[in-house]
């Protein structure tokens, strides 16, 4: 009798559905001296490396076979191009739809340029120099989606079984750059005197073997990865969490995924030790996290995706684009150069930009929300409110064309709101004020689509 017990409840338990998991990393760093993505002042190629550049993936299989791929990157953004190519090939080969696809990027300024990004930034004036690294940047997006191909493919011929657990700590450093002087910020800080919003928290996915070890750590946070500027390839502080996390549990895959940081900065910044303690402090926030109990999740994944159009506010005219061509500000010459080559060859402006939206449920009530772009850390802190606090947004996913500004910040102008659309090249200087609108009811379909909670109030994010 005691035997049957015994048997009947090992079948049981082998006969629950439970998640499988499967992982791998490849490294990225650039062998070549490329120009270095995010900042417009360099005017040189890379000199070297603090550390090397990753990308790494994680294969989720859930109790019915439902299988998505989470990616991370110490990249500045994957432009469209590399994300259709992408998808296309990972359709094709591993019959993944876009839904299955999460391809996240840390947003580090110290990587290299990708394609079709921010051309107009750089000072790649010199003919010579421009058509040496423009083949370069080629070359290297190229090989980069055969290294994301091959690597998901890694991570699904690993899969084995798991469990997960999400939980949530806290990291402090990020500061609203809009609000705060940066020259001031260490007095604001001792004074307690900082403003405007910011989003601390620090969502955790634990992938744990049966034995309980970690055999990946998911983690996010809403800042830039910004400390650094200078000429060396390196993961900044997201780097170094990674790094500091896979010393601390060897055989486990660290990955970051950028939050809702389009107005958030590591402040103080651009010393390497800030960089490495910004590293250290975001990875004693996930190792306390792992530290206290832990939400399991049950092993069911729902997966959805859509393409809203974003509309552009109004084109530029040719009188418009004639006084920038003449201005002083170099990056807007380029940009308007650009776009007058455009008008003379009779090629008209696009209005609209598709913007891929996501979302997945993970177990009965755990929503992962992604966007495109440099989101703005309202849109994190508003889907919190409307669909509850266990959600996780994830920002600079699937494609990052531009900032993202709530309508707070579209209204106030400045950088994210308005000269930053020049940076990233598109065809007007802001968005239309439908922007936070149209995110929203997106999200809200989605979130529909995956049995989320329905929303706590009608309208979206707060923006003011």
């Amino acid at each position: 009798m005691l035997f049957a017990i015994a048997f009947s409840a090992a079948v049981s338990s082998a006969a629950e559905p439970t998640w499988k998991a499967g992982t791998a990393k490849t490294v990225i760093t650039p062998d070549k001296p490329m120009w270095m993505g995010g900042y417009g002042s360099r005017d040189r190629p890379a000199e070297g490396k603090v550390h090397d550049l990753w990308i790494k993936v994680l294969a989720l299989e859930d109790g019915d076979g439902h299988r998505a791929i989470v990616l991370s990157s110490d990249t500045l953004g994957i432009p469209k191009s590399i994300y259709e190519n992408t998808c296309r090939a990972l359709g094709e080969k591993y019959q993944l739809d876009r839904a299955q696809i999460m391809l996240n990027s840390s947003h580090t300024h110290c990587g290299p340029v990708l394609r079709g990004t921010l051309y107009d930034a750089y000072e790649l004036d010199d003919e010579k120099v421009r058509t040496e690294q423009l083949k370069l940047i080629e070359e290297y997006a190229a090989a980069l989606e055969g290294k994301i191909v091959e690597t998901v493919g890694q991570a699904l011929s690993d899969l084995q079984p798991v469990s997960l657990e999400v939980g949530e700590g806290s990291a402090g450093f990020a500061v609203n750059r809009r609000n705060n002087d940066e020259a001031k910020v260490p007095e604001l800080i001792r004074q307690n005197a900082l403003k405007g919003p910011t989003d601390h928290a620090v969502p955790v996915l634990a992938v744990r073997l049966p034995n309980g070890e970690p055999k990946a750590l998911v983690f996010a946070y809403a800042c830039h990865n910004t400390t650094m500027s200078f000429y060396q390839w390196c993961g900044d502080y997201a780097g170094f969490a990674q790094m500091a996390l896979e010393d601390s549990h060897p055989g486990a895959v660290a990955m970051f995924t950028m939050g809702c940081g389009g107005d958030q900065n590591p402040l103080p910044r651009r010393n390497l030790t800030q960089c490495r303690r910004y590293g250290q402090m975001l990875a004693s926030a996930v190792e306390e996290t792992l530290l206290r109990p832990m939400e399991t999740v049950r092993p069911t994944l729902k997966t959805e995706f859509e393409f809203i159009d974003l509309n552009l506010g109004a084109a530029p005219t040719r009188e418009e684009l004639q006084q920038a061509a003449a201005g002083s500000v170099a990056y807007e010459r380029r940009w308007a150069a650009r776009l007058l080559k455009q008008l003379d060859e009779g090629r008209p402006f696009y209005r609209t930009y598709p913007y891929p939206l996501q979302v997945w449920k993970l177990g009965d009530s755990r929503l992962w929300i992604t966007m495109s772009g440099e989101a703005t850390v309202e849109y994190s802190l508003g889907f919190k409110k409307q669909f509850g606090p266990k959600t996780w947004v994830t920002a600079y996913c699937n494609d990052v064309m531009a900032y993202i500004p709530s309508l707070r910040v579209l209204e106030e102008g400045r950088y994210e709101g308005s000269s930053s659309m020049i940076v990233y090249g598109q065809p007007a200087r802001r968005w239309g004020n439908d922007i936070e609108g149209l995110i929203n009811n997106g999200v809200g379909r989605l979130v529909e689509r995956v049995g989320g909670p329905p929303r706590a109030e009608p309208s979206g994010p707060p923006s003011k």
